[in-house]
């Protein structure tokens, strides 16, 4: 062969588990999306990404019917993270990817979730799948702080 050498990137890392249809799933997928973004130098906020995810997985069990798993996909990218939520029911989310005609009653105590997706990730989406249908957020990478020299 002539020439350089050409590298491929390497796969992004990714993280796949079946969670049960039950509220017992979002602490584990916020555990899911800590442990897999502390793997990495320059992560995404940990902070943004459990919440969201949390959203994810509180609505796939909320608006879902059955007790089917729900699966939840964390994937780093060189970017940053893609967070994706498989349920079983192939209607879209709401008003994921634009605002509904009403905004959420600040006195309620549901409402608000598609509105965090929307305003705090980078983007997001659904998509439908061979079950049902995914639903995902995109955070960017963020640069750890610089640390004073002691």
């Amino acid at each position: 062969m002539n020439g350089p050498a050409m590298h491929e990137p390497s796969a992004p890392a990714s993280w796949r588990v079946a969670l049960p249809h039950s509220a017992a799933a979002v602490p584990v997928a916020r555990a899911l999306v800590r442990t897999a973004l502390a793997e990495i130098e320059h992560a995404a906020d940990c902070d943004t990404a459990e919440l969201l995810t949390a959203e994810l997985v509180a609505n796939a069990v909320e608006h879902t019917k059955g007790d089917a798993p729900i699966e939840l996909i964390v994937q780093l990218l060189p970017t940053g993270c893609q967070v994706e939520v498989h349920d079983p029911d192939p209607a879209p989310p709401g008003s994921l990817t634009r605002p509904g005609p009403d905004h959420p009653d600040p006195w309620q105590e549901h409402g608000r979730g598609l509105l965090l997706i929307r305003a705090l990730s980078s983007s997001c989406g659904h998509r439908p799948t061979e079950s049902g249908k995914a639903v995902w957020f995109r955070l960017p990478a963020v640069p750890q702080q610089r640390r004073p020299v002691d």
